[in-house]
């Protein structure tokens, strides 16, 4: 029977193609109930059904589902009505999976795939459409993500976890999210410490003190080499000051002031709306690009930082949706940020020599974000490609599955799994929140609405549970803003209080059918770099790898770039920290160079130390003159492998009795003991003669697994500035 169907929709292709089209690119394109993808094609024969045609790439070992029917009673959870079956469907799977996603136990499972609770998944899937879905799920799985210190726990990242990934707090707005949905003072009584200690651990160990910004790995793309060039170790990825990451600590010192707002604490909200304003002056003014239109995705480095200027989507939407971007920088940033065939990349341009995991990739989950951010910005294009985006794969996968090739649409991925929490989260947002315009907030919902005319229509959403109250909302027409609110018959403001927020509320919006001024989209082919130059030093000469289909080199000395060449050479007598980059005909430049310093440095060898949280070292170091020094040492720990689990060894660095910075030891094989390298190194100021450093434990420095936090050092190194 199934056959039969797949027949006649091939078969019905012609007929199908004329329906309306309401999404179109080069790759795919949404026609009336149909999404067709060169020669394959995904329909709904009816709401609560998904038939696809697609075949995945010969030999790639994850099968796909080709059909998906509803398996679970999905009556309690609000019921979409729309013209369009497609659209229809695809939000009914979305319901039926998160039935699924809702274990024994309630909490969130992460994925087909993944059992268990990931701390960055359940949040950005909570704040997506789960707090609101799954209040009560979203609450239990927060409570697992709390470690017996009452900090926020970081599960996952590279050379050992905290502080080398260092986004835990986005768990901070995820808890905020489930207090707008519920009104649950207990609960907000309940985060306010979990999220004031986790804060303020975090700003000791890794706020940048020049910048503002915050040091660690991009949120959630936690794969050391997908998205950093290979000289980096992950004490490099601890240095790195990154968009998304910066973006969310802003919003949780944001969220903290309300909370301490409500709860009375005058004094610690003052203090939490000022680090939050310092961490977004931070970002526009070290991270944003003028001559690109949006932020860049990190400074990276190691004594001296320089930007990495790709296109970063998660963090761009965020600063959006959080308004770290002001009004005109967030249409720009919407018109900017690259959008490939199949959607927006994770980050963009490509890395050449990764294959497509977080590189070369679209998450359906990221997507939807980027059309919140779209419809924020007032962008109605952008809008339409974003979910176009999601839906496109949600169809011809007949799942949500998590990534997606941006080469092909394929799930020709490293990793890949269906029914992902977090993709279905966002499946479900798009409507909620763009279509419906559905807001929570601290004393209320609010709609805003942002309906493109290509998507104009009357829809119904029927059992929105909001309070005390259950909605029935109707909407129609297009645009941006509302001609008609009713509220059981009465016009009003598109806002319900929360305390009058009950029983049955019959909804009826209409919209004004206005015109939405273009933004514009920035269309790009899917693009890698050029690969990233080899770099060494031969005396005081900087030499290099020459690098096919090279314009020309860019030579960086001390984080600024110095000098063009089309050589493979440069003079690096002049004492720096130099690097290369390669840019290629069309403007593009790859990563940067390994480091290569020619700045005279002073090394200590010192006896082996296995060094545990009981060890105290006292180093004496002398220097000539007085200066600003960086100070890193040579250390080996081999409690974990490089890619996971939660080792990373930490230790306070003080000078003559002086805090001045963390020194971070991350994993670098399990049982690699022999394997030596470099940690960060901390920036001190040290006037001529003797100095003691000592690196010593504090509280402040356990890690996520607390109980073993250690490694072998061996040697201590200065580097003059």
């Amino acid at each position: 029977m199934k056959k039969l169907l797949l027949c006649s929709l091939i078969g019905a292709a012609p007929a199908l193609l004329g329906a309306q089209v309401i999404v179109e690119t080069p790759a795919y394109s949404w026609h009336g109930d149909t999404i067709t993808q060169g020669s394959f094609m995904a329909t709904a024969p009816s709401a609560f059904e998904i038939i696809s045609t697609y075949s995945a790439q010969p030999g790639y070992y994850m099968g796909i589902d080709k059909e998906w029917k509803l398996k679970n009673d999905i009556s309690s959870y609000p019921q979409l009505k729309t013209p369009n079956r497609l659209h229809e469907a695809i939000y009914n799977m979305g319901l039926d999976e998160m039935v699924n996603a809702v274990e024994p136990d309630t909490t969130l499972r992460t994925g087909k795939e993944w059992a268990g609770v990931w701390t960055r998944d359940v949040s950005y899937s909570i704040l997506l459409s789960m707090a609101y879905m799954q209040p009560e799920a979203s609450k239990i799985s927060l409570m697992k993500k709390v470690d017996s210190l009452g900090r926020i726990i970081q599960d996952t990242g590279s050379g050992g976890a905290w502080p080398i990934s260092t986004d835990r707090e986005i768990w901070t707005i995820a808890a905020w999210e489930v207090y707008k949905v519920t009104g649950d003072k207990e609960w907000l009584q309940y985060i306010y410490p979990i999220i004031k200690r986790s804060l303020e651990t975090d700003r000791e160990a890794f706020y940048g003190t020049e910048t503002g910004l915050v040091k660690g790995e991009t949120s959630f793309i936690d794969w050391r080499e997908q998205s950093h060039p290979r000289w980096m170790q992950t004490a490099d990825i601890y240095n790195t000051e990154t968009l998304s990451t910066s973006v969310v600590h802003a919003q949780a010192w944001k969220i903290l002031g309300e909370i301490a707002t409500i709860l009375g604490h005058k004094k610690e909200a003052k203090e939490a709306f000022a680090e939050s304003e310092k961490i977004a002056k931070g970002i526009n003014d070290h991270l944003w690009l003028d001559d690109k239109g949006y932020y860049a995705m990190y400074l990276y480095g190691r004594d001296n930082m320089l930007s990495n200027p790709r296109a970063e989507t998660l963090g761009e939407s965020l600063a959006i949706m959080w308004e770290v971007a002001d009004k005109e920088r967030a249409k720009k940033i919407s018109a900017s940020n690259p959008t490939t065939p199949f959607g927006v990349a994770i980050f963009y341009p490509s890395i050449p020599d990764m294959p497509a995991y977080h590189n070369k990739a679209l998450w359906p989950w990221v997507g939807a974000w980027w059309g919140l951010a779209n419809a924020k910005a007032g962008n109605e294009e952008g809008v339409m490609e974003a979910i176009g985006s999601v839906f496109r794969p949600a169809a011809l996968f007949a799942t949500n599955k998590e990534n997606f090739n941006l080469e092909n649409g394929d799930i020709a991925t490293e990793l890949n799994s269906s029914n992902m929490l977090w993709c279905l989260s966002g499946n479900l947002a798009l409507t909620h929140k763009i279509l419906f315009g559905i807001d929570f907030e601290k004393d209320g919902l609010a709609f805003k609405p942002f309906v493109p005319k290509a998507l104009a229509a009357t829809r119904q959403l029927d059992n929105f549970k909001y309070r005390d109250a259950s909605l029935d909302i109707t909407i129609s027409g297009y645009g941006d803003k509302i001609k008609s609110f009713k509220v059981n018959g009465k016009e009003q403001a598109p806002f319900i209080p929360a305390k009058k927020a009950k029983g049955n509320m019959k909804i009826e919006i209409v919209m004004a059918d206005n015109y939405i001024e273009p933004i514009g989209v920035n269309h790009a082919p899917q693009m890698n770099t050029p690969i990233t130059p080899i770099a060494w030093l031969e005396g005081t000469t900087l030499t290099w790898n020459p690098i096919e289909y090279i314009n020309h080199y860019i030579i960086v000395k001390d984080g600024e770039k110095i000098a063009e060449t089309r050589a493979t050479t440069y003079d690096a007598s002049e004492p720096g920290e130099y690097q290369v980059i390669g840019v290629s005909d069309a403007g593009v430049e790859s990563f940067a160079s390994e480091p290569r310093s020619t700045r005279p440095e002073i090394l200590v060898n010192i006896p082996l130390s296995d060094n545990d949280k009981t060890t105290v070292l006292n180093i004496p170091v002398e220097v000539d003159k007085e200066g600003e020094y960086y100070i890193s040492v040579r250390y080996a720990n081999g409690n974990g492998p490089v890619n996971t689990e939660n080792k990373c060894a930490i230790r306070t660095l003080s000078v003559d009795g002086h805090r001045d910075g963390i020194i971070v030891m991350p994993q670098r094989g399990r049982d690699n003991w022999d394997d030596y390298g470099w940690s960060n190194s901390v920036r001190v100021r040290l006037t001529p003669g003797q100095h003691t450093v000592t690196l010593d434990f504090r509280p402040d420095n356990e890690n996520m697994n607390i109980e073993v936090n250690h490694a072998r050092i061996n040697a201590i190194r200065l580097v003059e500035q």
